[in-house]
């Protein structure tokens, strides 16, 4: 099992943007699937974005375009990097590696 800790949440205006962090508690191979979801009030966790067993990245489509998802294996951490930023995007992001899950980081898009 490993412990995930997400960061770089917070309040922006629309059009803006944020990097969202997930730092891993111990060493993270890049052939283990790395993800990062979100959950709106009232509505279920969706996945955002994706980097499959083989390398593969995928992304919802609403965020296509905007959002980008990378590793640093060297530091144990992946990110989201997400432009453009819309208040549909408003919602608490989590990080997934396997089968484990990071706490929550607050996004939150608004004027």
């Amino acid at each position: 099992q490993v412990q995930l800790v997400e960061s770089g949440g917070g309040l922006v205006q629309p059009g803006g943007s944020l990097r969202l962090s997930c730092a891993a508690s111990r060493s993270i191979f890049s052939i283990n699937v790395m993800g990062w979801y979100r959950q709106a009030p009232g509505k279920e966790r969706e996945l955002v974005a994706i980097i499959g067993r083989d390398g593969n990245i995928d992304y919802a489509d609403s965020v296509k375009g905007r959002f980008a998802i990378s590793t640093d294996i060297a530091k144990n951490t992946f990110y989201l990097q997400m432009n453009s930023l819309k208040p549909e995007d408003t919602a608490v992001y989590y990080c997934k590696y396997n089968l484990d899950w990071g706490q929550g980081t607050q996004v939150t898009v608004s004027s």
